[in-house]
């Protein structure tokens, strides 16, 4: 998994794009801390004669095939007892502490703990092999300085510092429990539980396991769906690869099924899901090259700056928020999407027309002069985007001449970010300019865009 940094394989977890250049590999599998790891596993259960560690020029840190893995095939089967689950911690020389404290804790916070306490124990650690195995930093929004944050697009800006806002609130708000761990810590609870520390368990947790539904407990408060799991979490994530995977009662294991199979020595990939790059940038700290599922938002900022024009515009957009049409509003590599196309249409539509508002939310055509305002707004909307990304990757680059390695990093995923997005707007922009005015033997409504309207 990526999103990973200051860790062999994980420098930022940058893909080289260079389709010329053949991928190349090296087996990790005879490094110190590999062995550790796979005789901890051993151990608990586990073998591996499909896949083992190794180094990509593409993607970093993953996991090669040592057969060719055929259509339906499992690849990977990793029993209960090597998950790191709250269940794992609540049996654990924390369980009592947890189990006693005055407030239900949550399995995220849980686990964060653990992970803080099990690093502070090193060698000793029951878990080590693991830990140590584990990067030291990730390329996560969490980890971003000002500089990064400030050359984010708009609406992961905003996204990146509500989850910092989040966890920094965590934090503070679980000192308490931190103080109360002190008989089984070796240095003051404040100098082992430090925000840098909260804040990589919390980035490992969040970009490293695997969704497993566990009963409820009624030690922990909201929903356990936490696993993290050893070697598995080395796969990486490609937007077009199928797998199955899951928790199977049958065999008491965690499986991943192959759907469409991978040839001999070459990296096998999971799928987290149908994520555009902005949200696996936020939750992953990575970007997907070609990712089909990226799109570009517009917020309500953006909106309203462009079409500053319209005397009536404050009432239309009350209108959208009320009727839940502020958000979600993206553009793609196909175009603009229904919600910011429908979206235009109604801040086509003059206040005279207000009656007829709802109907168009619902789907109704506009007129013919409504149509080419909205598409022409999409166009500048684009065009806006367009320029504030190529902005972005100016002061990228002037950053990437004056900052250190973390910082770098940092800077080179926000920078694949911005490049990715560059192409999708672009091609946007051509499916703009190609569109048609709507066929005559659609029911149209009427429509007069105000007089002030931006046109």
């Amino acid at each position: 998994m990526r999103g990973c940094s200051r860790r062999a394989g994980r420098a930022a977890r940058k893909r080289r794009q260079k389709c010329e250049c053949p991928i190349q590999s090296v087996s990790l599998c005879h490094q110190p801390q590999y062995v550790r790891l796979m005789k901890f596993l051993h151990r608990r259960g586990f073998t591996s004669a499909l896949l083992q560690p190794a180094l990509f020029t593409d993607t970093g840190r993953g996991l090669q095939t040592l057969k060719t893995i055929k259509p339906g095939q499992l690849i990977v089967s990793l029993p209960a007892s090597c998950l790191l689950t709250t269940s794992t911690v609540l049996s654990s020389y924390l369980g009592h502490y947890i189990k006693s404290w005055k407030h239900r804790l949550s399995p995220l916070l849980v686990l964060c703990v653990y992970l803080v306490s099990e690093r502070h124990r090193g060698e000793t650690s029951d878990w080590f092999p693991y830990v140590d195995v584990l990067p030291t930093s990730y390329t996560c929004p969490a980890y971003f300085t000002q500089t990064v944050l400030a050359v984010l697009p708009a609406d992961v800006q905003r996204r990146a510092l509500e989850q910092r806002e989040a966890l920094q609130e965590l934090h503070s708000s679980s000192q308490d429990f931190f103080r109360s761990l002190q008989p089984v810590l070796s240095q003051p609870a404040e100098e082992v539980f430090t925000y840098d520390a909260f804040r990589w368990a919390w980035c490992s947790v969040n970009t490293r396991s695997v969704f497993m539904s566990h009963p409820c407990n009624h030690f922990l408060s909201g929903q356990d769906v936490y696993a993290l799991a050893p070697f598995l979490d080395l796969l990486n994530h490609q937007p077009d690869v199928q797998v199955k995977a899951g928790f199977s009662d049958v065999t008491g294991c965690y499986e991943i099924r192959s759907v469409s199979g991978t040839p001999r020595f070459q990296q096998a990939f999971i799928n987290y899901g149908s994520h555009d790059n902005q949200r696996l940038l936020l939750e992953y700290g990575f970007v997907a090259p070609g990712n089909p599922h990226s799109v570009v938002y517009v917020d309500a900022d953006l909106l309203c700056e462009v079409l500053k024009g319209d005397r009536s515009l404050n009432q239309k957009m009350k209108f959208l928020k009320e009727n839940d049409f502020v958000q979600n509003l993206t553009v793609s590599s196909d175009g603009p999407s229904w919600r910011l196309m429908t979206a235009l249409r109604l801040l086509s539509m003059p206040q005279t027309l207000y009656h007829q508002w709802r109907a168009v939310l619902l789907g109704q055509a506009v007129c013919e002069d409504g149509e080419e305002w909205s598409v022409l707004m999409a166009e500048r909307l684009c065009q806006r985007l367009l320029r504030d990304t190529h902005a972005a990757l100016d002061k990228i680059s002037e950053l990437l001449q004056q900052c250190d390695q973390s910082v770098r990093e940092q800077l080179d995923v926000v920078h694949s970010l911005r490049q990715e997005e560059t192409c999708l707007l672009g091609r946007c922009l051509e499916v703009l300019r190609g569109m048609m005015r709507r066929p005559e033997e659609e029911e149209l409504l009427p429509c007069q865009p105000d007089v002030d309207a931006v046109s």
